[in-house]
């Protein structure tokens, strides 16, 4: 099994910037790409970013893209997302998940379906 923390979330005005972290433990070797997700109060959860965790190629939904940078950090088995210009829509429970299928097709990697492990969450709150 892999576990994952997600931290950095917080109460942020408009137009701030905030880093989540997400840290993974136990089975990493087994991980092929992470990714974030989000859900907001009375919606689904949605595709934030994903990256693939060997050769760091990246995918953003279209709602972030520019605004938001996916990292990871493959000897602290940490992954990161670096959100600037934020927006109160922004709001949300951010989640990390983990993928174990290896796939050429990207668009597989921006489902729920492709994530085996999830964190918890971090809560941010983006204030006009």
């Amino acid at each position: 099994q892999v576990q994952l923390v997600e931290s950095g979330g917080r109460l942020v005005q408009a137009g701030g910037s905030l880093r989540l972290s997400c840290a993974a433990s136990g089975r990493t070797a087994s991980i092929y790409a992470m990714g974030w997700f989000r859900q907001a109060p009375g919606k689904e959860r949605e595709f934030v970013a994903h990256i693939r965790w060997s050769s760091g190629n990246t995918e953003y939904a279209d709602a972030v893209k520019g605004r938001f940078t996916i990292s990871r950090d493959n000897a602290k088995n940490s992954m990161y997302l670096q959100m600037d210009s934020l927006k109160p829509e922004d709001t949300a429970v951010y989640y990390c998940a983990s993928a174990t299928t290896i796939s050429t097709f990207a668009a597989l990697y921006t489902q729920n379906r492709a994530y085996v492990y999830w964190g918890q969450g971090t809560q941010v709150t983006v204030s006009s």
